[in-house]
């Protein structure tokens, strides 16, 4: 073989050998990548992992803790048709509360007046009526536990205690979208609070009150009194009224307004 035919063939196998090099490269710069996506994923389904188990839980079967009895009203509490009217007799200032048990809003206007509402009801100052609404059952998977929640109350109410059962489904609330607690959930709440009716338990599974609770719905979203002055609908809950007017919530001392 002659030396030119040696150089030639040098030639190609040198450029085979650059071809080999660049395609390995580019195998290891695929490897490589498709690593980096792989550590990537699993950074982040670790990293969601670990949200959801420092999310506050609601379990299906764990007992609804009991609000702190400072948040809790210590005054008769009495079911009024599809209403709960809680306060003493004396109280001259009835306070109309539309609230839904789902929904998140009425958990901050508890935290931010319960307090407030349980001193001025103990007092004696004022009434307030309940009006627990099943306004989201849409929003909970599954769906219903607004008429579930609301009807418990209702069950419980029957024995004289709203108050305590009250308090807690809202100091610890469901999310909206998740599961509400079930009715096993709310049965053992309410006889933590201390309900003893034998009939208690068949009233909540089979939501005694539903009908009443669709018509209270249907009255709320209807009544005028109720209605933003701008878009003409029902307000949404929280809403508060007293003497058939709306209260400015925007007005923090609304309560000591009514009460003055």
């Amino acid at each position: 073989m002659g030396g030119a035919e040696r150089s030639a063939r040098k030639k190609k196998q040198a450029a085979r050998a650059v071809v080999q090099a660049r395609s390995s490269g580019g195998d290891r710069t695929k490897i490589i990548a498709g690593i980096a996506v792989v550590a990537v994923l699993a950074v982040a389904v670790i990293g969601y992992v670990i949200f959801q188990q420092m999310k506050p839980s609601t379990s299906t079967t764990d007992a609804i803790p009991l609000a702190p009895a400072d948040h809790t009203i210590s005054a008769p509490a009495v079911r009024d048709g599809n209403t709960v009217l809680v306060g003493k007799d004396t109280a001259t200032v009835t306070v109309d509360v539309y609230e839904d048990f789902l929904c998140p809003i009425c958990g901050t206007f508890e935290k931010t007046y319960g307090t407030d509402i349980k001193k001025a009801v103990e007092d004696g100052k004022v009434k307030v009526r309940y009006h627990i609404l099943p306004m989201l059952n849409r929003l909970s998977s599954p769906e219903g536990y607004s008429t579930d929640s609301a009807n418990a109350a209702l069950c419980v109410a029957d024995d004289g205690k709203f108050n305590a059962f009250h308090a807690a489904l809202f100091n610890k609330q469901p999310e909206e979208g998740e599961a509400g607690y079930t009715q096993d959930q709310l049965i053992k709440l309410g006889k933590e609070v201390g309900v003893t009716s034998a009939t208690f338990e068949s009233c909540v599974r089979n939501q005694t009150y539903k009908s009443q609770l669709d018509e209270l719905m249907s009255k709320t979203s209807n009544d005028p009194a109720l209605r933003d002055a701008e878009s003409g609908r029902f307000r949404g809950t929280p809403s508060v009224a007293s003497g058939g007017k709306l209260v400015d919530l925007d007005n923090k001392n609304w309560l000591s307004d009514l009460t003055k």
